[in-house]
């Protein structure tokens, strides 16, 4: 790709909107997930108790599997978010930049 057409792109308004949303996006998802995960460990660390409180009385599944496999399904539900965006909103911004650029 010659340097005119790489200028050309990184001066399109649609394609600075695209770099714009795509990392506010990004970055939105990534500081949720780590505060779930840092959350999680950080329980663990300092309330451990909390934690390991059975679900109900005699019961031997402690609190902390539920919130775990929770966890661990938000991490696949965040990911769906982000491909549903990314097919979506980002791939159609995608293609206006490369149609007004042809």
């Amino acid at each position: 790709m010659q340097q005119a057409s790489v200028d050309a792109i990184k001066a399109h308004p649609r394609y600075q909107e695209l770099v714009c949303s795509r990392k506010c996006f990004a970055w939105n998802l990534t500081v949720l997930m780590l505060a779930m995960y840092y959350g999680f460990i950080l329980v663990i660390a300092f309330a451990p108790s909390l934690l390991g409180t059975p679900i109900s009385e005699g019961a031997v599944t402690t609190v902390g599997i539920p919130v775990g496999v929770i966890i661990i399904v938000a991490s696949f539900i965040l990911t769906g978010l982000y491909v549903s965006k990314a097919n979506g909103k980002f791939d159609a911004l995608t293609k206006a930049i490369r149609e007004d650029l042809q």
